[in-house]
């Protein structure tokens, strides 16, 4: 680890203070080019304290760089994850004010709650089919805190991989006799269809990513508890969103997810 727990804690207020506000800043590897992944979740990790100590629940946990294509591209052998907050669930069908986020996008991704502990390392895909209760469709508005969304992955993770807001689907199913590798979502914003993909767009499988999770979770000695919502991964590419759109992800086994998007 490169950073002291004082820069570490500074940059985590940074962060906080940017989301807070909605003020974008430059992203923090400009100031701190030496930070390595250790610094990069040691960042994250105290965002998350500074969160709680002010009364945020934490709602769930999420997974990003969940392609295999995309890991290459940024040099990486593993996705990344962040954490989900309870003032950051939208209901489904409701209104999101823009006022409060920078520059917000949408993805489509299947959702996971857990009735059972996974505890990595070790996890495979069979085990988290598994230890899942059921899965659900969700959409994640990311919002990265950065001027002009414009930053390195170690300075994403420190962000809390972008996390903001996420809607959950109101259509549950359990894992037996879906598969997921096969759902297919499409993006319809304002009656178009703007985006579209599969299932094995995450991973080959998402139920694979939420092993990935559980296995770099349990390197630190973290267990991934029953009772998580975890969104695996984004099956389509990143959508922008502004003040009078209509969004909804439509689902093939799995309903649909809509909300709408205010001043």
């Amino acid at each position: 680890m490169a950073l002291e727990n004082d820069i570490v804690d500074e940059l985590a207020l940074r962060l906080d203070t940017a989301e807070l506000n909605a003020a974008p800043i430059a992203k923090i590897t400009d100031d701190y080019p030496e930070m390595d992944w250790h610094d990069a979740y040691a960042v994250q990790d105290a965002l998350r304290a500074r969160k709680e100590a002010a009364g945020v629940t934490i709602a769930g946990l999420k997974m990003g760089l969940t392609s295999y294509a995309k890991m290459k591209q940024m040099g990486v052998e593993d996705p990344v994850y962040g954490f989900l907050t309870d003032y950051g669930r939208v209901q489904e069908g409701g209104d999101m004010s823009c006022a409060r986020l920078i520059h917000p996008k949408v993805e489509a991704e299947i959702a996971f709650v857990l009735k059972q502990d996974l505890i990595g390392p070790g996890v495979r895909m069979e085990d988290v089919l598994a230890a899942t209760d059921h899965v659900l469709p969700a959409v994640e508005i990311i919002d990265s805190r950065y001027e002009n969304f414009r930053f390195d992955l170690k300075s994403v993770v420190a962000d809390n991989t972008s996390a903001a807001r996420f809607v959950a689907g109101t259509t549950t199913r359990p894992v037996e006799g879906l598969d997921l590798a096969a759902v297919t979502v499409e993006i319809v914003k304002n009656g178009e269809v703007v985006a579209s993909g599969t299932g094995d767009a995450v991973l080959g499988n998402s139920a694979e990513s939420v092993a990935m999770l559980a296995n770099l979770l349990g390197v630190r000695g973290i267990p991934l508890k029953a009772g998580t919502f975890i969104l695996a991964g984004a099956i389509t590419e990143a959508i922008a969103v502004a003040p009078g759109d209509h969004i909804e992800a439509r689902y093939s086994e799995l309903g649909a997810v809509t909300m709408r998007f205010t001043d």
